[in-house]
């Protein structure tokens, strides 16, 4: 059986990740209190973040900047969205 969190995004119990996915205190954090429905969430809106927004990974200031989202996020908070994503359709490209 998988293990349970009460994730502190959704505010109940779920599914919980496998290991912790960062190092040091942040990432025992994340493993102890974040669903695993929550960080997949999570990873997709980091990547629309990058791409939307043209952030450089090797920029210390990008990094932060998504440390901060990535609080926010995990948290319920107010976070930034991708400016100008549309999300594909399912009539897109259908005959």
């Amino acid at each position: 059986m998988s293990r349970t969190v009460f994730c502190r995004k959704y505010q109940r119990e779920l599914e919980g990740l496998e290991r912790p996915p960062l190092p040091g205190p942040k990432g025992q954090d994340i493993y102890d209190n974040i669903s695993r429905q929550a960080w997949q969430e999570w990873l997709a809106h980091q990547t629309m973040l990058i791409n939307e927004k043209h952030l450089n990974l090797m920029d210390m200031g990008s990094r932060t900047y998504l440390s901060e989202q990535m609080d926010k996020f995990l948290s319920g908070d107010d976070y930034d969205k991708a400016e100008g994503y549309v999300p594909p359709s399912d009539t897109d490209g259908a005959s």
